[in-house]
């Protein structure tokens, strides 16, 4: 957890947070003294609408502020409420004929500064509190309450449309209690945030660790776990979310056949990548209960700093006025921070696989003994076995991500093998077959090389007399392979590149044969480690940090050590 923030002053980004959505919306504006964000020119023969609480947890609430939602959200420093005199300024600047809903997350904190500032207030207000998550018990929040999550954003949204559609103050407050009563959320993360300014905390959770059901303060979770499948994971909190049978968190009425609205949210610090990747499997634990998800949110709505986790939101459309809640959640907005709902597709089917025929490649008439093949097995797996140092030194050199793809084409072609696609009988196609593999496989730069370098080996090697495959054949044909790849890269050693090792190898192969050649490409790929990366994402590092840190170019590493595993299973 990184403990760095692009901040000059940590007790500032609140208010550089309101700034910015100035920026980014002409419809709002900021009293910068009482730290509230609020529509600029707001109507007053219409319901307005108030939430807020700490910050850190943007964009909720003041990034919500705009048409058909928020009309002003007050911002506390980090994880603190804001104070009752910055409430009473927001209800000030929203003062209009109808009056003015105040929805808050239920927190000690929001609850008794924003009904302060209800109470003492000269104008007509309501109050509405919401507690949506599930993790905590009924018998252990029986005085505290449910906290409230992401589910808020939902409220809000929807009881911002009625407002603006000129609804009263009674049927606004009547609506958004509909959908908090019928909202559930849970939470799960692989680490605490770091709150900015403060010291780095003691990790709570170990390598792996999940935490279900952390709060967005960092407020402990109910239990932790070391499940790696994505889809038991959700499975769980679907169950948390929707189970009627726990009498302590049977909090949503749900009776099977519902219809909902969900929302999948990143509490910060999940890239899309990872957050993207779990809605296939939420939409299918909804479905195994027969619940119809009719919209879907995916973004940021409620974070938690940089929290590395996600929540889920499931609301429940009740037995009346749907279609007032899906109006409202449909509304577009100005808000700089909504996101659109999507109606997601279940079961999508995705591009069929190639309907064409492959045909059976004709043999070449070039064979090997079976030393080709342990030859070939040999080398992958000293570079699978490898695939953590060689990981640790593409972090350091590159985007550590080399480790990885070669030990996914050390496995695929493993599997080749296992499956006769590489065989001794036909030297060709086996080459061939691995130059497809690394290509399909592997992907990056690397996967590119290895290709080409491979794809013209077969070439090559095709045009040799049938028979058994020579000494002399392997050496003129890894030349013409050399040839070939250099003119796709402009790497020439010394570059501390794969081109190191390969030259090295492919020049030694004819004179000193394979035991040798291998000898000279692991010289060459160790001599990187002294070298100024002249291409590759090398290239881009700091070189004389490279060079201080003295490791190898990973890509060559890695090469070297497949021509080494070659030379211990043959030897000519």
């Amino acid at each position: 957890m990184s403990t760095s923030h692009f901040a000059d002053e940590p007790s500032q980004l609140p208010l550089d947070y309101l700034r910015g959505l100035m920026c980014l919306s002409k419809d709002v504006s900021v009293d910068e003294q009482y730290r509230v964000l609020h529509v600029r020119n707001p109507d007053r023969s219409k319901v307005a609408l108030i939430s807020g609480g700490g910050s850190g947890h943007e964009p909720a609430h003041a990034g919500f502020v705009g048409s058909n939602s928020l009309t002003a959200a007050v911002g506390g420093n980090i994880f603190a409420s804001p104070n009752t005199a910055q409430v009473r300024r927001a209800l000030d600047i929203v003062k209009n004929d109808k009056g003015t809903l105040v929805i808050v997350k239920r927190y000690t904190g929001d609850v008794l500064h924003f009904g302060m500032a209800g109470e003492s207030a000269q104008q007509n207000v309501e109050f509405l509190i919401v507690g949506d998550d599930v993790a905590v018990g009924k018998t252990q929040g029986k005085i505290v309450g449910r906290r409230g999550l992401a589910g808020t954003t939902l409220v809000y949204k929807v009881a911002g449309h009625l407002a603006a559609q000129g609804a009263d103050l009674a049927e606004v407050k009547r609506i958004a209690e509909l959908v908090a009563e019928n909202c559930g959320t849970i939470g799960s993360s692989f680490a605490h945030c770091h709150v900015p300014g403060t010291a780095k905390g003691e990790a709570t959770l170990k390598d792996g660790e999940i935490e279900i059901g952390m709060g967005i303060h960092n407020e402990p979770g109910v239990s932790k776990t070391t499940q790696t499948s994505k889809a038991k994971l959700v499975e769980h909190m679907v169950e948390m979310i929707t189970s009627t049978s726990d009498p302590e968190r049977s909090f949503v009425p749900w009776k099977g056949g519902d219809k909902a609205v969900v929302m999948l949210n990143n509490l910060g610090g999940l890239s899309e990548l990872e957050l993207v990747g779990l809605v296939p499997h939420v939409l299918a634990a909804l479905d195994k209960r027969k619940i119809e998800v009719v919209r879907l949110f995916v973004g940021t709505f409620m974070s938690s700093l940089d929290m590395p986790g996600f929540s889920v939101t499931a609301l429940r459309l009740p037995e009346t006025d749907v279609d007032t809640i899906l109006a409202g959640i449909d509304a577009p907005s100005s808000a700089p921070g909504w996101r659109p709902a999507t109606k997601p597709v279940l079961n999508p089917e995705p591009t069929p696989a190639s309907a064409g025929k492959t045909e059976k490649a004709e043999s070449s008439g070039l064979t090997a003994s079976d030393v080709f093949i342990k030859a070939i097995r040999a080398g992958c797996e000293d570079v699978i076995a490898a695939e953590p140092d060689i990981t640790r030194y593409d972090v350091i050199a590159g985007d550590g991500d080399c480790g990885l793809t070669l030990k996914a084409g050390g496995e695929a072609i493993l599997a080749a093998i296992d499956a006769g696609k590489i065989t001794p009988k036909d030297v060709v196609n086996s080459i061939r077959a691995v130059s497809e593999i690394v290509e399909n496989d592997m992907g990056g730069t690397s996967g590119a090389l290895y290709a080409i370098f491979f794809s013209a080996l077969a070439k090559a090697l095709a045009s040799a007399p049938k028979g058994e495959v020579t000494a002399d054949t392997w050496a003129k044909a890894s030349k013409s392979a050399l040839e070939a790849l250099n003119g796709y890269t402009r790497a020439r050693p010394p570059s501390r590149t794969l081109m190191d090792p390969l030259v090295a190898f492919v020049d030694a192969l004819p004179k000193s044969g394979l035991a040798k050649a291998a000898e000279q490409a692991k010289a060459a790929a160790e001599e990187t480690a002294n070298l100024q990366a002249a291409a590759g994402r090398a290239a881009y590092v700091d070189q004389d940090a490279l060079k201080k840190e003295a490791v190898p170019d990973p890509g060559a590493w890695g090469l070297a050590l497949l021509f080494s595993g070659f030379a211990r299973a043959a030897s000519w």
